[in-house]
């Protein structure tokens, strides 16, 4: 059986978000989960939205099963620490990050946290982050690939919207929703998910 693949939206996006680039990978027999985890225009904290991923996955495919995951934007700092802080890594193959924060973004400065906790975590050298980043022992045994936008102004400045391990790769489009919707993008990621 091909490996269930699970697709994490960003900030103000819902699964309706990758609707074309199912429609690209046309795997009809694949799992897919697209969760949709409200978060409040930026209000809910990652740390919770990442538990709340755990119990969708959990739920939907059980607590042993292999799977890959994907997270664009948001999605992919999420992911991160449901690989990382939740035992996701554990039993996950392939962990795609595209267009995600995994370094902070300049645009998420001057986000208060008191009001927007989860918009906030996403600050260049947030508790979260530094957590994440200070040990990556976890995503060792996971493939992970990062992609992104040079000139994205969402995830600023974009060539640091990588992981830190595994290969990066920048896609040839303009700005941060083009990741997910650029035919040239979509065809490039439904390629890379296609082929294992």
């Amino acid at each position: 059986m091909t490996r269930p693949l699970v697709l994490m939206h960003g900030l103000w996006d819902t699964p309706r978000l990758f609707r074309r680039l199912i429609q690209a990978i046309d795997r009809p027999q694949q799992p897919l989960m697209a969760p949709h985890l409200p978060h409040g225009l930026g209000v809910v904290p990652l740390r919770e939205l990442a538990r709340r991923l755990d119990r969708a996955i959990d739920e939907r495919f059980g607590s042993n099963t292999e799977i890959d995951l994907f997270g664009f934007s948001m999605g992919g700092v999420i992911g991160r620490i449901w690989l990382q802080e939740l035992g996701g890594a554990r039993r996950t193959k392939r962990f795609f990050s595209v267009g995600s924060p995994q370094w902070g973004t300049l645009t998420a400065l001057p986000i208060p946290r008191l009001l927007l906790a989860g918009a906030a975590d996403m600050k260049p050298g947030s508790d979260l982050l530094r957590d994440l980043n200070a040990d990556i022992s976890a995503l060792e045994g996971v493939a992970c690939l990062s992609y992104f936008c040079r000139w994205d102004l969402m995830v600023c400045p974009g060539w640091k919207a990588v992981l830190p391990v595994g290969p990066a790769e920048e896609l040839p489009v303009w700005t941060h929703q083009q990741l997910i919707a650029h035919p040239r993008a979509v065809t490039r990621l439904a390629a890379v998910l296609r082929s294992a």
